[in-house]
């Protein structure tokens, strides 16, 4: 497929079907993905492969909690997450919140999960000490994961990147076996 052809199809693909993807198409997506630019030339960032039913469930539980939040304050017309105008939804009305299967049941469905973490002790973050939230960071990252859905998207396959388990990193971390230095690319 021409670069262009997989740069203007590649998307957010959170509907997938049972075909299962190999072991070496896998490591093709990986080894191209790899070549992705960084800070500093660091690569800061390991892969997690997940693959098993009880990790993806406990990924899809930590991904609740943020896409419960999110729901309710779209419905109070609220941007979510916004860091700027801080919520106005009180905690039991998000506890009350459904979160959708769509925010929650791609974890479950797709062929292989990969988790992305980022090293904080390998990325510069130029930003560390502004008054706000630190977003230098996850630009050290964040082309390595798009590779990835480029290069998945050569081999015929698709995903989303998503990050609503990180609201919940602490759980994920003990989940996945991370270090406390590795978290999500912000």
């Amino acid at each position: 497929m021409d670069l262009y052809d997989v740069m203007t199809t590649t998307f957010a693909s959170r509907d997938f079907t049972d075909e299962p993807l190999p072991d070496d198409t896998l490591f093709r997506i990986l080894d191209r993905a790899r070549f992705a630019p960084s800070g500093g030339n660091r690569q800061a960032w390991r892969v997690i492969v997940v693959r098993d039913t009880k990790t993806r469930e406990g990924l899809s539980r930590a991904a609740e909690p943020a896409a419960k939040r999110y729901v309710a304050q779209e419905w109070v017309g609220e941007v979510p997450w916004n860091t700027i105008e801080r919520t106005q939804v009180d905690t039991a009305t998000i506890e009350r919140t459904l979160a959708p299967l769509s925010a929650t049941e791609p974890v479950l469905k797709a062929a292989v999960v990969l988790v992305v973490a980022v090293d904080l002790k390998l990325v510069a973050s130029m930003d560390a000490d502004l008054d706000r939230v630190g977003i230098v960071s996850g630009v050290s990252v964040y082309p390595f994961p798009w590779n990835i859905l480029l290069a998945a998207r050569h081999e015929g396959f698709a995903g989303a990147l998503t990050t609503l388990a990180a609201a919940q990193e602490p759980a994920v971390q003990v989940l996945l076996g991370l270090r406390r230095t590795w978290h999500w690319p912000r």
